[in-house]
């Protein structure tokens, strides 16, 4: 995998799979390349496509989605690789992210969810997750793991996804390049990505989703990405924490030395 920052998938059925290394981090330093890995579940997964996945050498793997999720699209078994497993969502009553393949595969749903999801309530609902995944005890739970296992638990490289790789794997990817001290501006960057890579390769959805009766255009806020989201876990962040930091040290009780374990371990000379 190249070490351009935000390099287009290598594997095309994965399109929004990336690499996080090659940002540039201040100091001299970028983050490196090859170690840490974004993606969308492995559904859509060819047969073709395995054995170039596997030569990513990714040796983890944490997966971000509920039980439900793992159940009803389970990731295929690698050889040598670990799985793991962590609900960041598990204690939300409700979440749009973990219940996206019970709101588009029965065709029951679709006529309330274009009631709900309308009118600039997706966005509303969607933010209110992001709330959530910063401060959910689940969210906490998850992400400590999360990070204790980049500090050395488990093998590298490693790779982290939820359902479509954008709001659970978004933050876990928002959160890791801000301690890393990627700039605002790349981190944004990083982000946003997801509305060019994902939403191309989901047209059969909107298209079935209209076929339904459905307005496709709600789906656009639920299946993207949206600014707004990310700058409400970062607003949620610095009200409860301080800052990026404080998240780390209070709320995943990753203390200093760690963070700068964790900088040194990702972070190399460019």
């Amino acid at each position: 995998m190249t070490s351009t920052p935000g390099a287009p998938s290598p594997i095309a059925t994965l399109p929004n799979l990336r690499d996080l290394g090659g940002w540039q981090a201040g100091g001299g330093k970028a983050v490196r390349p090859g170690v840490l890995f974004r993606s969308t579940d492995f559904s859509s997964l060819a047969d073709a496509d395995v054995a170039p996945f596997e030569s990513l050498g990714v040796r983890t793997i944490y997966d971000l989605r509920s039980t439900a999720e793992r159940d009803a699209l389970p990731d295929p078994t690698l050889p040598d690789v670990t799985d793991i497993h962590l609900d960041v969502l598990a204690d939300a009553a409700m979440a749009v992210p973990a219940n996206l393949g019970k709101i588009l595969a029965d065709p029951k749903t679709v006529a309330m969810a274009s009631k709900e999801l309308s009118g600039g309530k997706a966005k509303e609902l969607i933010a209110q997750t992001y709330q959530g995944i910063v401060s959910l005890p689940s969210a906490l739970r998850s992400y400590q793991s999360f990070y204790r296992g980049l500090l050395g638990d488990h093998p590298h490289p490693s790779l982290f996804h939820c359902t479509t790789g954008k709001d659970r794997t978004g933050w876990a990817a928002a959160s890791f390049l801000t301690l890393m001290g990627v700039s605002a501006d790349d981190v944004f960057h990083d982000y946003l990505l997801t509305n060019d890579r994902l939403i191309p390769a989901l047209k059969p959805i909107f298209d079935e989703f209209a076929e339904a009766g459905g307005d496709p255009d709600i789906l656009l806020p639920v299946l993207g990405v949206d600014r707004a989201y990310l700058e409400t876990a970062l607003t949620e962040v610095d009200t409860r924490y301080g800052g990026i930091e404080g998240y780390f040290t209070q709320g995943l009780g990753i203390d200093e030395a760690a963070q700068n374990k964790l900088r040194d371990l990702y972070l190399v000379a460019r």
